[in-house]
């Protein structure tokens, strides 16, 4: 049975899709067989990074495909180890449909009001249509250097009630031009960045294992 991530938010240009790439990319190259179902078929950014990941011949293989409906990919679903949605912006039936199906629902941030605003909002909806808690979490993306502005903004997600994963996602030239290139961000070539990225990854990769203990202790 595959485990279901979904990456989900408000707002377009948070990270979603870099987010997908990132935990399908460490995800495949352990082995397992892995989907990002590329739901925002307006923009297919998922499914175009795909492309050139197969024109640069790059390593480990990871599966995209666009769907209309979260219907159709979870047809599917079933033939991979990990199905990651990329969802389009903005809250919709689809949302509450990943969620409910979903072992871990992430959202990625920004620091600003303009971007933790709607995100907790949207966090708010799906625990208020029954979504558990503890299978919301956030990401903090594309932040700034300030250490107290990351740390204010954990504090505002902590204070609505939700789980911030450890590390953070800085806005950087070369993470943009490894994804040009078909490369997840942990596949960039500065060791350093390439370590917050595995470090943000590793967070996600606990919170699944911790998930699934659960539910065998259940």
């Amino acid at each position: 049975m595959a485990i279901l991530i979904g990456c989900v938010g408000q707002k377009g240009g948070i990270g979603k899709s870099s987010c997908s790439r990132l935990i399908a990319r460490e995800y495949a190259q352990a082995g397992w067989t892995v989907k990002i179902a590329d739901l925002d078929t307006a923009q297919g950014s998922s499914v175009d990074w795909k492309k050139r990941r197969d024109q640069n011949g790059i390593q480990p293989e990871v599966a995209v495909e666009s769907f209309r409906t979260v219907g159709q990919a979870l047809k599917v679903a079933p033939s991979y180890d990990l199905m990651i949605f990329d969802t389009p912006p903005h809250s919709s039936t689809g949302t509450k449909e990943i969620a409910r199906a979903a072992d871990l629902v992430i959202l990625p941030t920004g620091l600003s009001l303009d971007d933790l605003r709607p995100s907790v909002l949207l966090a708010h909806e799906l625990k208020d249509a029954g979504i558990p808690v503890d299978r919301l979490v956030f990401v903090l993306w594309r932040v700034g250097d300030r250490e107290n502005e990351i740390n204010e903004a954990r504090q505002y997600i902590g204070q609505a009630g939700y789980l911030v994963l450890p590390g953070s996602i800085p806005e950087r030239t070369a993470y943009r031009r490894a994804s040009d290139e078909g490369r997840a961000l942990s596949e960039v070539r500065h060791q350093s960045l390439r370590l917050r990225s595995e470090e943000v990854a590793q967070g996600v990769i606990d919170r699944l294992t911790e998930h699934s203990r659960k539910i065998h202790a259940s």
